[in-house]
């Protein structure tokens, strides 16, 4: 059938070149992975309920504060789905009118750009199943919005695979491009999830986010953390009152499958999609929507960004037709042999994976962030009085652990944020992160990647306490205690899957005055200086060689991509400020390795945005993080355009954007009452770049204009 039918035949001549090919006979019968399980469907009207917006509309999305539950102890999955979509939307963009949100992008802003009056949802139908290979110790939620408008004439799909360790509507932000286009959106939550295994209950979430004990979900517990009744019974008289989430202890290192779970997501796409639309012969549906007339397009941001890469690499079905992503988490490998220029100087450090760059800021950064050089920058002055203060002095006291671990050589605390601050810098980092590093800290970024991350890719067990660290709610003084149940009931919907999060925080268990929450607790030299020796142990995981170190870092060549995108069309899309996924370990290198590895058959546009950095909703947080409005723009403007132009590549042939660093223009004004964001902020993709903002890439190397 394949070699009659060209790419991108409407479906709707499928029949007629399924004759023309020797009849009906010729295409396979639509029949369901043997991998998937028992799918929920479940349609929604467009007004009361919908896709995107769970029938809270423009309005209800805007609104800072969740749906109410019931009966806050036993949240029903629909209330559950409400928050969830609620949480995740508003936790990836800028909710604010002055941002951009109901302009520039939003519920209400049409396939077009066009700014409606409407709320902007969208009645269709939701499949939801799990990806398992019997066990029920993988179970990937996967998902298909197949939206009302969906054409089976003209069809496509994009990917929308959950952002950092989000549960499955973690890519929501992204899902809204498709759903408004028409397009089926699938997603995954790539084997993470911000709904916890509550040890000392033995309570389990399922897959539509509700509660049951382990023993009644059995194989539906959408994360069991596999200990024995008799280990399970030791684990919470030792330590009780923790928490295990999937990405940190499914003992599965789930990155390197992310790639896979996505083609899953594809796949369950076209199942549902021939399940409906399908020829019929003989009573039985045939697959009539293949990758030979339908534009999928792998996209998402951050993790799910990675995701999608790594999806397009391992693409041997020819599944997806293109790539569109923004941030993304893109591990390189140790030999990649790629060159780093921005310019006309080479940049020292770069493609390093995110354990290792992360587990290296988690080291510095609480200290850097008390540089002069950089006390006028976000949340700094806030950062200084919060955790450099003569009460609770353990920035100032991490600086000074440093310097007696050998790490740092200046004598005064000004001295060595600055000089933490330029290691930094050294090892990858650009000028504009900078102004980042102090809300990072202070919102504990880089703790809590690094020990979910470590624990992951060393497939370490709950009950290992890798490097000391454990999950566990807490008082205000440090002190573990039980959790709220009621935290607990809607952690699904609330919780990110990287603790802190939803009320439960990041523990040190080796606290010298008893476990702990860790930036409050003691180290064994007797100062609170942020747990300095569980960030030392932690960075050890990567540079070590003892066996927890070389699990690690077998772990970390696991999850490897290797530049062969396989000649798709492709866009990446970058913020140059970003201070979690520096650019230069990430996308800059990735496009230099991609030419390096496909070479003329490439057709990868890389574009940079400055003035853009990794998390688009604290621009929306004015009164929390002034600053951020002043200084960047959306991010996801650039993602929504990169998808717009990969569509009409793939629809039309319209030649994609060339690789170019796009130079935004902030909002300025009043840290915290910034003037509104208009069109002239975020000026659009240009079909060819000006000379001064022309990225050159060649076979192993990229140079980035200043």
């Amino acid at each position: 059938m394949k070699t009659c039918i060209r790419p991108f035949v409407p479906a709707a001549l499928a029949a007629a070149v399924l004759a023309a090919c020797g009849g009906g006979g010729g295409a396979s019968l639509n029949t369901k992975p043997a991998w998937l399980g028992a799918i929920q469907a479940t349609t929604y009207d467009g007004a009361s309920d919908d896709l995107l917006t769970a029938g809270l509309g423009k309005t209800g999305l805007a609104s800072p504060l969740p749906p109410a539950y019931a009966d806050p102890l036993k949240p029903t999955a629909a209330e559950l789905r409400r928050t969830a979509i609620h949480t995740n939307y508003r936790a990836m963009l800028d909710m604010t009118a002055a941002g951009g949100y109901g302009s520039l992008y939003g519920p209400n802003v049409d396939a077009q750009g066009n700014v409606t009056a409407g709320e902007g949802k969208v009645a269709g139908t939701e499949y939801i199943a799990f990806a398992d290979d019997g066990s029920g110790r993988q179970n990937v939620t996967l998902m298909v919005q197949v939206p009302a408008g969906f054409d089976p004439k003209k069809p496509c799909v994009i990917t929308a695979t959950a952002s950092g360790s989000r549960g499955v509507y973690g890519g929501i932000s992204t899902g809204e491009w498709g759903l408004k286009r028409g397009c089926a959106v699938a997603y995954s939550d790539k084997g993470t999830g911000g709904a916890p295994h509550d040890l000392m209950n033995d309570t389990v979430p399922l897959i539509d986010g509700t509660r049951a004990t382990a023993t009644a979900a059995g194989k539906n517990a959408a994360f069991n953390a596999g200990l024995s009744a008799s280990e399970l019974a030791a684990f919470n008289t030792a330590t009780p009152h923790r928490f295990a989430f999937k990405h940190a202890h499914s003992g599965q290192n789930p990155e390197k499958d992310w790639g896979k779970t996505t083609l899953q997501a594809v796949e369950f796409a076209y199942y549902v999609l021939n399940e409906r639309f399908g020829t019929l012969d003989n009573g039985q549906r045939l697959k009539t929507l293949t990758p030979a007339n339908t534009i999928v397009i792998a996209s998402s941001i951050s993790n799910g960004g990675g995701a999608a890469i790594a999806a397009a690499e391992q693409d041997t079905q020819g599944l997806i037709s293109g790539v569109a992503v923004s941030e993304p988490a893109v591990e390189l490998p140790a030999d990649a042999g790629v060159s780093v220029q921005r310019g006309g100087s080479a940049i020292a450090v770069t493609g390093k994976n995110l354990v290792d760059f992360t587990t290296y800021a988690n080291l510095y950064q609480s200290c850097a962030s008390l540089a002069p050089s950089v006390a006028s920058s976000p949340y700094a002055a806030a950062f200084a009085a919060g955790f450099a203060s003569a009460a609770l002095p353990i920035a100032p006291n991490r600086c000074a652990s440093l310097k007696a671990a050998g790490l740092l050589t200046a004598s005064t605390t000004a001295a060595q944020a600055e000089e933490a601050l330029q290691k930094l810098r050294a090892y990858g980092w650009e000028a504009e992160s900078n102004d980042l590093h102090a809300s990072h800290a202070a919102f504990e970024v880089a703790p809590a990647v690094s020990v979910t991350f470590a624990n992951a890719l060393a497939r370490a067990s709950v009950k290992d306490h890798l490097c000391g660290f454990s999950y566990a709610g807490a008082t205000a003084a440090g002190a573990v205690a039980p959790l709220a149940p009621a935290a607990l009931a809607g952690m699904f919907a609330t919780g990110n899957g990287v603790p802190p999060s939803g009320g439960v925080q990041l523990i040190n268990n080796n606290g010298k005055l008893g476990a702990a929450r860790d930036f409050l607790s003691m180290s064994s030299n007797g100062t609170f200086d942020w747990n300095t020796e569980g960030a030392l142990c932690l960075r050890n995981l990567v540079t070590g060689s003892d066996d927890t170190a070389k699990k690690l870092q077998a772990g970390m060549r696991e999850t490897q991509r290797n530049g062969n995108l396989r000649g798709k069309p492709a866009i990446i899309v970058h913020g140059r400020s970003d201070a979690l996924l520096p650019v230069s370990h990430t996308s800059r290198p990735y496009a230099a390795l991609n030419r390096k590895v496909e070479g003329g058959s490439s057709k990868l546009s890389y574009v940079e945005v400055t003035n853009a950095q990794h998390f688009d909703s604290f621009i929306g947080l004015p009164t929390v993080l002034p600053g951020y409005d002043s200084r960047y723009v959306p991010l996801h403007v650039y993602l929504n355009r990169a998808l717009d132009a990969v569509y009409d590549h793939l629809a039309s042939g319209k030649a994609l954007p060339a690789s170019q660093v796009v130079r935004t223009v902030p909002r300025g004004g009043t840290p915290g009452a910034a003037p509104a964001i208009t069109a002239a902020n975020v000026p659009p993709l240009a079909a060819t770049a000006a000379a001064g903002d022309a990225i050159a890439i060649t076979a192993g190397a990229i140079a980035i204009p200043d």
